[in-house]
C-alpha cells in the first residue's frame, strides 16, 4: 500500500505583484490561529487599512527576493520534495511525497487530492516548522482534519508534530554553520534569529518559545568547539502587543555600542530561505546593524536543499511511516 508524504511550509504570494499577495495575505491574516483578535475588531482593520495598503509596501520587497522560477520558499520546498522522494525511490520505501503551502498554491487540497489519485490510503503530514507552535503547525493539522471532515473514505492519518531536536536537523545546521565560517571566516558573535510570537501565546500554553530555547542549546554545545558567542533573539513582529524578546533589531543596533562590529545571524526557524530572511535579515536588519556603527554582517542561509537536509528529512520521514501494517500482506 503505497504512503502519502505532504511537506507543508507557511506559504507565499504566487508572483510579487499586490494583487497577488493581497490575496495571499487575505487567507493567511484570515486565520483566527494567526491572529488572535475577536474577528468583529481584527475583520474591519483587515479590510480596511492592512489589506488596501501593505500589499504595494510588500511589492518592492518581494521582487528583491524572487528567484528566476518562483518564490524561494516555493522554489526550495519543491527541491526538498524532490530530493526526498528520489532518496525514499532509491530506498525502495513506497510512498509519494508532495509539497503543499497552508496560505496560497499548491494548496493542501491540491495535495490531498493528488494523493487520493495516486492511491495513498495512508498519509504523513510533515510541517516544515521544526518548532511547535499553534499558528503555524497547529493551524495545519486543524485545516487538515477541516478538509477531510466531509469525505465518506478517509485515509490514516500520522502527524509531526516537531523536529526541533531532530538529530539531523541540529547536526546540519551546526554544519552549515562551520562551513560558512571555513570559507569565510569566524565573527564576533553568532546571532540566533527566531520568528517572534506574542508572549500572551506562551502564557496561555503555547511551547514555542521552550522549543526555540532546546533549539539554541543544542546548537550552542555542537559549535562550542569554535569559541563564537551565540545570542538569541526574535524577528517579524507585527501589531501592538508584547512579543517575545528581545527583538533581533534591537540586539543588533545594541551589539556596535558593546564593540561587537561583526556578526553573523542564522534562523534556525526556518528550513527554506524566503521573505522574513532574505529581505527583512539580510537587507533590513544588515542596513540598520550599518547605521549603528557595525562593519560586517553576514546572513547564513538557510537549509534550503542542502544534500545534507535531505538526507535529515527523508530520515524523519523513514521513521514516522514505520510500522505501519502491510495491509496487503497475504
Amino acid at each position: 500500500m503505497n504512503t502519502g508524504v505532504v511537506l507543508i511550509n507557511l506559504g507565499t504570494p504566487a508572483s510579487p505583484d499586490a494583487g497577488a499577495i493581497r490575496a495571499y495575505l487575505s487567507e493567511f491574516l484570515s486565520d483566527p490561529r494567526v491572529v488572535e483578535i475577536p474577528p468583529a475588531l481584527w475583520k474591519p482593520i483587515l479590510n480596511l487599512a492592512v489589506l488596501p495598503l501593505r500589499p504595494s509596501k510588500l511589492v518592492p520587497k518581494y521582487r528583491q527576493i524572487w528567484m528566476e522560477d518562483g518564490s524561494p520558499l516555493l522554489v526550495y520546498g519543491k527541491r526538498l520534495a524532490q530530493g526526498v522522494q528520489a532518496q525514499l525511490d532509491r530506498e525502495q520505501i513506497a510512498a509519494t511525497v508532495v509539497l503543499a503551502m497552508r496560505y496560497g498554491q499548491p494548496s493542501m487540497q491540491q495535495a490531498f487530492t493528488q494523493l487520493r489519485e495516486a492511491g495513498c490510503e495512508r498519509i504523513l503530514i510533515v510541517p516544515l516548522y521544526p518548532q511547535f507552535a499553534a499558528s503555524t503547525t497547529a493551524t495545519i493539522f486543524e485545516h487538515t482534519l477541516a478538509l477531510f471532515r466531509d469525505a465518506r473514505d478517509l485515509p490514516e492519518l500520522r502527524f509531526v508534530k516537531r523536529f526541533h531536536q531532530l538529530p539531523g536537523y541540529l547536526d546540519t545546521l551546526a554544519q552549515n554553520v562551520r562551513d560558512y565560517w571555513r570559507e569565510h571566516g569566524k565573527p564576533q558573535q553568532l546571532l540566533l534569529s527566531f520568528h517572534g510570537l506574542p508572549k500572551r501565546s506562551v502564557e496561555l500554553g503555547d511551547p514555542y518559545l521552550r522549543d526555540c530555547t532546546a533549539t539554541a542549546e543544542a546548537l550552542q554545545l555542537r559549535l562550542a568547539a569554535e569559541g563564537v558567542p551565540i545570542d538569541i533573539a526574535f524577528q517579524s513582529r507585527f501589531g501592538r502587543a508584547e512579543w517575545l524578546g528581545p527583538s533581533t533589531l534591537s540586539v543588533l543596533q545594541a551589539y556596535p555600542g558593546d564593540n561587537i562590529r561583526h556578526v553573523d545571524v542564522l534562523c534556525p526557524g526556518f528550513v527554506a530561505d524566503c521573505l522574513e530572511t532574505l529581505e527583512e535579515i539580510r537587507i533590513e536588519c544588515a542596513r540598520a546593524f550599518s547605521q549603528a556603527g557595525g562593519e560586517q554582517f553576514r546572513y547564513i542561509p538557510c537549509l534550503n536543499d542542502q544534500p545534507a537536509w535531505i538526507n535529515a528529512m527523508t530520515g524523519l520521514i523513514r521513521q514516522h511511516i514505520a510500522g505501519w501494517p502491510d495491509l496487503d500482506a497475504v
